[in-house]
């Protein structure tokens, strides 16, 4: 038997059934009856924005870093259509979000009332609105069980004033875990084992599905019993340690190199990526037909999406990688494997010399090279430190320099906008409130959402934004070189002049900061960066670090 209650009522109480507790959001006034009625329920903490990118970027952090549905509130549609390209993010990358925003009388049909679910069904996996306060239990026990099963994406649920002021009789149930642990089918891995123990120079690539199915212990097994070298496909997680000696770094086709380097190996075994990903267009098929390629994921139509595939398996990625560990344990020439270790161990410390190499010369520049605030930044942070990565252009370094071990370690922005790095940080601190967490964002990307600044300050969020300021957004500039010179093999790139994606006119976001209320400063020598990051977790207080850093190509 059901409890009488209002719609507003049942579903802060499906939350709380839920376990929902944060709320990020920007309200407006369609979401006033939810609003007014958070006061009766202490256990759970709304967190606002002053832009919905800010809301939707905590959001999405926090659900990664807690491997949980976190929910989303928005205003009507205005403030829905401002969290659309975070959104679409989180549908393509595969993170658990329930959004929701609060429509007005629904008698107003005739007087342009949006459908809210109309517009965000396309970067979305279900949207809904609801008219009647009966239906808010099911509906939001659906949507947190849609969010929650893989394919994980976001889900929208928006309220007319009609379903939350409605009164009916509740039956507060929350969503079920999902057990979605899927086996890879055993005739899948024994022709994936047979292909390895043949191959001669076989590669494992890891995205970021690897680390969300906890497989890193797995890939770091498989990559030493046979003597693997391992890339990480581009994304935002840790999904294999990068001091680990055959670790190569992240993969990008961007690098006219790495996609030489492709042709090297006859064998590619990739896990929990969509497989060669990029945003320009490199050929219809990657490899060369001397080379197989092996894709295990645990999302149906991912898995041989982008690039033909030998073997294809639909699995957990853990599982998936313990049963092929199984199928090839003793069946390996030592020998060989021997052989492959040494030389990617090789291949990995003079790679890793070659960049040290390439940065030396300018080390000491003024402003500061990228590379080297990012080497003095990495000395300064304590070991248990979070570093939320949207530094955009000047990833490659931060990649570099900081010891990312384990999922946590090293958290990115993931999806193609440019923006969520705040939001993201802040959301990771919600999380954990007892690690620091330091960002380490773009002053591109920092200004599209420099609001957040105050959610920080107005709900004493205490982490570190660490700003990339190099008065330009810099990666339009690398992009359009390559473009230019490998997709139109063009001789004369004009990245470096690239119209309008310099900052002319500057601006001081420290300054800004203090106009919200954050303790900030400006760092011009890399040798302060050290005493700035010190000062700036010992007040355990949200802080900026405005660093002036080279934007040159």
């Amino acid at each position: 038997m059901g409890e009488l209650m209002s719609g507003k009522q049942a579903v802060l109480e499906m939350l709380k059934a839920e376990g929902i507790e944060y709320i990020f959001g920007n309200p407006g006034t369609s979401e006033g009856p939810l609003i007014d009625m958070l006061g009766n329920y202490p256990e759970i903490k709304y967190v606002m924005a002053l832009q919905e990118s800010v809301a939707v970027g905590m959001g999405e952090s926090y659900a990664r870093s807690t491997q949980k549905t976190a929910f989303v509130s928005l205003h009507v549609d205005s403030g829905l259509a401002n969290g659309i390209a975070l959104m679409l993010d989180a549908l393509n990358t595969g993170t658990p979000l329930v959004v929701t925003s609060c429509n007005y009388d629904a008698r107003k049909i005739n007087e342009n009332k949006t459908d809210l679910a109309e517009l965000v069904r396309p970067v979305t996996k279900w949207s809904v609105e609801l008219d009647i306060a009966e239906q808010i239990p099911s509906v939001m026990r659906r949507a947190f069980n849609e969010a929650n099963s893989h394919p994980k994406g976001p889900v929208y649920v928006g309220f007319t004033a009609n379903a939350l002021e409605g009164m009916a009789d509740m039956n507060i149930v929350p969503s079920s875990d999902i057990h979605d642990n899927v086996r890879p089918d055993p005739a899948g891995i024994e022709k994936a084992a047979e292909l390895l123990i043949s191959a001669k120079s076989p590669l494992l690539m890891v995205g970021d599905r690897a680390s969300d199915d906890d497989a890193l212990e797995e890939a770091v097994q498989l990559a030493e019993l046979a003597g693997l070298p391992v890339y990480q496909s581009r994304g935002a997680e840790v999904s294999f340690p990068t001091t680990h000696p055959q670790y190569l770094g992240v993969h990008s086709l961007r690098v006219a190199a790495q996609r030489e380097a492709l042709k090297g190996y006859d064998l590619i075994i990739t896990v929990g990526t969509d497989t060669f990903d990029e945003l320009f267009y490199w050929g219809d098929v990657i490899l060369g037909e001397n080379t197989k390629l092996v894709h295990i994921d645990p999302i149906p139509g991912r898995v041989g999406k982008s690039e033909p595939t030998d073997v294809g398996i639909i699995s957990n990625c853990k599982s998936g990688l313990k049963e092929l560990i199984e199928h090839i344990s003793g069946r390996l020439d030592t020998t060989e494997v021997d052989k492959r270790r040494e030389s990617v161990v090789q291949q990995s410390e003079e790679e890793k010399k070659l960049y040290e190499d390439s940065v030396t010369s300018h080390w000491n520049n003024k402003p500061m090279p990228p590379a080297r605030m990012m080497y003095e930044l990495s000395k300064a942070i304590p070991k248990n430190t979070i570093v939320v990565n949207d530094s955009v252009s000047n990833n490659g370094a931060s990649r570099h320099y900081f010891i990312a071990e384990k999922r946590d370690d090293m958290r990115g922005v993931r999806g193609q906008s440019i923006g969520g790095g705040i939001g993201a940080t802040m959301g990771t601190k919600c999380a954990f409130p007892d690690r620091p967490v330091i960002g380490i964002i773009g002053d591109g990307s920092a200004m599209m959402t420099i609001q957040g600044l105050w959610t920080a300050a107005n709900d004493d969020i205490p982490c570190v934004f660490v700003i990339c300021n190099n008065g330009m957004y810099r990666v339009l500039k690398v992009n359009f070189n390559i473009y230019q010179t490998e997709v139109l093999s063009e001789p004369e790139p004009a990245g470096e002049n690239l119209l309008y994606s310099n900052f002319d006119t500057p601006f001081d976001i420290s300054e800004i900061a203090k106009g919200m209320g954050i303790q900030s400063e400006r760092v011009t020598d890399p040798d302060e960066i050290g005493p700035a990051i010190q000062r700036a977790l010992s007040a355990n207080k949200p802080s900026v670090i405005d660093i002036v850093i080279d934007g040159s190509l």
